[in-house]
């Protein structure tokens, strides 16, 4: 694989230069450069420059609202409720995320429930920034049908992350993000990309055979729920959470109403916050640390996020595949 070297500012210039150039305004192309130079810049790869064309794809076709603003209604003392009115997801929690740091410090819980909105990068932002206003939290999104159900052959399911956040004053939070697949098909493609095998169990062609080849099952394929029954249970929970509860689509119902320009769909996302200092009584975060310590006691054990949060400090350019760039300039 050739690369060329950027670095995160040119990355960012990029990106937004490509998305101004289709259709955002100056607010939306900064955020959501912003969001890929970091993804980039935390070795997020899948989350990075290779979500660039499909976000372009959805702003050609006019599903995406490049210049649209979304609408934040208080539901309740404890209830957010953000119409994203086609918007990128970025653009939205920029929006509704201050609104639940202010209502979960308040209430000590608090909920953000976000439909029509376009989510495809990464989860971590999100509940990160949450940990980093010393806040507790969990955010769950679905997608199209990519995973079947156990003891299925087609699929129902998105691949339908979740993203856990603890904060850790005077620390960087622990935070992981992780499909409920048993890999995010963000991987599978950049897998298939770049020629490289994938684990047995990660997913069936399209005739239901277990499979290596990252290609057949990104084309025409399905991925497969990680550890079999219990992951296709969490994916069922956040098809409701981010379905029902938030009153938008299930993966399913999401298929039938995009119009399948590569770009992502129109979707909910479901955001709990939780206060710490309300409902511990005191001490959790010195508490806590003694377990985190306890763990990284027991051997090689990181962190989830470490990984991420040490690449974050290498402030030098990157390595990008050649053929994606060229790719994006062209879109330009």
């Amino acid at each position: 694989m050739k690369t060329v070297t950027l670095s995160l500012k040119e990355i960012y210039n990029l990106a937004k230069k490509t998305l101004l150039s289709n259709g955002c305004d100056d607010e939306t192309a900064s955020i959501l450069a912003e969001l890929i130079r970091n993804a980039e810049r935390d070795g997020s790869l899948s989350h990075g420059l290779f979500r660039l064309p499909a976000y372009v794809s959805g702003l050609k076709s006019g599903k995406i609202n490049g210049k649209g603003r979304p609408e934040v209604k208080k539901i309740s003392p404890s209830i957010i409720k953000v119409l994203g009115n086609n918007c990128l997801a970025p653009v939205v929690l920029k929006k509704g995320l201050p609104e639940l740091v202010k209502a979960s410090k308040e209430n000590g819980v608090a909920v953000l429930a976000i439909t029509n909105s376009h989510h495809m990068a990464a989860m971590w932002p999100e509940t990160e920034k949450l940990a980093e206003e010393g806040l507790v939290a969990f955010a769950c999104t679905s997608y199209k049908p990519a995973v079947a159900p156990a003891g299925a052959i087609k699929p129902l399911f998105g691949t339908n992350p979740i993203s856990f956040a603890w904060p850790r004053p005077g620390k960087t939070p622990v935070v992981y993000d992780m499909a409920t697949a048993s890999m995010a098909m963000g991987e599978v493609q950049v897998a298939k990309r770049e020629g490289h095998k994938v684990p047995i169990g990660t997913g069936l062609t399209r005739e239901g055979k277990e499979t290596t080849d990252p290609g057949e099952i990104a084309d025409g394929g399905v991925l497969l729920p990680f550890g079999g029954y219990k992951g296709s249970a969490i994916a069922m929970m956040v098809e409701l959470m981010a379905g029902a509860l938030v009153g938008d689509n299930f993966s399913y119902e999401t298929a039938t109403k995009d119009n399948n320009d590569g770009g992502p769909p129109s979707g909910g996302e479901f955001i709990l916050a939780i206060s710490p200092e309300k409902t511990s009584g005191g001490n959790w975060d010195k508490h806590a640390d003694e377990f985190f310590k306890k763990m990284k006691s027991m051997g090689d054990v990181r962190l989830p996020g470490e990984r991420r949060h040490k690449n974050r400090l290498d402030k030098g350019p990157r390595n990008i595949n050649e053929e994606l760039v060229n790719k994006i300039k062209l879109l330009s």
